[in-house]
């Protein structure tokens, strides 16, 4: 066994942390009050690593990386995750390639031992293939039945640089392109240990899964891990037309990543825009004028950049007052917000906090984003420490510095809409969407 590379003392007596020899980053906390437990891998092999020609293989790698590993065949290992009681997950961001599984905490070591056939030994069958390409082109099609989703895919290209752009839901083409050999050479690309986040939390012994994970995995040789090279581009607004009843918005704008000293106040911007019955959005636009079924504002974050991102649902003859209605709350926020607001929602973010709190599932997949993206986990305490000393000034300091201009636009119904002069213009060389 290697000898061990680095096991800090916790930052709180629940919180560890232990890399590898090989590069692997092992992170858990011990949650005392639950008897489950729950991990997430975190892999770079997200759909922003999928080749340009074969769009959509990560979200095949996701799927196929379970279908057999070690000395079990697909069916025998799915017989035996489910013999230990596991919930898994297997998913595919813009990112990362995530690998989630909750289990009695007793199960955990049983399961880590499944988990390390698949990640160092899976056997991505070929003749399963075809059955999993077919289901990522199924995927694919439902996006012609979910005009909201459709329509908030389109805003990624039209918005983020690429490779960031690229969907997990691919390409027909790429999908149709993937063959048993580039699915290997793209888990070989990716899957590297020394690339490789393990979060765990739950009622866990730490020593105990320390050295399991170190003869799981300590042997396992690190490689070179791909590289993202973010590109040049232009945000652009466009329109999809199709002939439907419903116009479909989708908005995006700059605001500041995770690492960011006004991250914290950058969320709260959101919440009281669009966090509850009581935020600014849902009154104004959908409470007092009835102007959309549903609207939503969230935050997305890269290592460097990050967005503001909203949706709106409405019908296609109050599209166009939906529109203007946002925009102006949006820009009217840097006019002020009440202590009341600020009180709201920073009891609404400390809410969230303790919610992540009961869940071993959620805190897994927030420690794993937090090392990824600082390098370190924020403990409860630390993060509820950060939303207590929120102000108004904090919140209007950001709002002041990351204006929400400018925006792009993407819309999907009959007709265009006419677009302010702080939204970026219409892109008109784009085909139409057949109807």
């Amino acid at each position: 066994m290697p000898a061990i590379l680095r096991t800090k003392s916790p930052v709180s007596p629940t919180l560890f942390q232990h890399t590898l020899a090989n590069g692997m980053v092992l992170i858990a906390e011990r949650m005392e009050h639950v008897r489950s437990a729950a991990f997430n891998f975190l892999i770079p092999g997200g759909s922003a690593y999928d080749p340009p020609d074969q769009r959509g293989i990560g979200g095949i790698l996701a799927e196929m990386i379970v279908r057999g590993a070690g000395s079990r065949n697909h069916r025998e290992l799915t017989a035996l995750l489910n013999s230990l009681g596991t919930d898994r997950s297997e998913s595919t961001g813009r990112i990362a390639l995530h690998l989630g599984c909750s289990m009695l905490a007793r199960h955990l070591p049983a399961v880590l031992e499944v988990y390390a056939d698949i990640l160092r030994r899976p056997h991505l069958p070929p003749e399963e293939l075809p059955a999993v390409q077919s289901l990522a082109l199924q995927d694919l099609d439902s996006l012609e039945d979910n005009p909201s989703s459709q329509v908030r895919v389109e805003l990624y290209h039209c918005h983020f640089p690429p490779p960031l752009h690229q969907d997990s839901y691919g390409t027909a083409e790429g999908i149709r392109a993937v063959t048993p050999e580039s699915l290997r050479h793209h888990y070989e690309r990716c899957v590297k240990p020394n690339g490789i986040i393990l979060a765990v939390a739950g009622d866990i012994q730490w020593e105990l899964l320390r050295d399991t994970v170190e003869r799981l995995f300590g042997d396992w040789p690190a490689g070179p891990l791909p590289e993202l090279s973010i590109g040049s581009h232009i945000p652009h607004s466009r329109h999809l037309a199709k002939d439907t009843h419903q116009t479909h918005i989708a908005f995006a704008y700059p605001s500041v990543p995770v690492h960011h000293p006004q991250y914290y106040a950058a969320r709260a911007a959101e919440a009281i825009l669009c966090g509850g019955m009581s935020s600014r959005l849902f009154m104004e636009v959908r409470e007092k004028r009835g102007l959309c079924y549903t609207i939503s504002l969230s935050h997305k974050t890269f290592r460097h950049l990050a967005a503001i991102v909203g949706y709106a649902g409405t019908s296609a003859d109050r599209a166009q007052q939906t529109l203007e209605v946002t925009l102006s709350e949006l820009q009217r926020l840097a006019e002020g917000v009440t202590l009341d607001e600020v009180d709201r929602v920073k009891a609404g973010l400390k809410s969230g906090l303790i919610m992540q709190q009961e869940s071993t599932n959620t805190r897994a997949s927030i420690m794993a984003s937090d090392w990824f993206f600082l390098g370190r986990v924020r403990t409860y305490d630390e993060m509820q420490q950060i939303i207590d000393q929120l102000t108004a000034d904090m919140i209007l300091e950001h709002v002041r510095a990351c204006p929400c201009e400018p925006i792009t636009v993407v819309t999907l119904g009959p007709h265009p809409l006419t677009l302010p002069a702080h939204c970026h213009p219409y892109q008109t060389s784009l085909p139409p969407l057949a109807s």
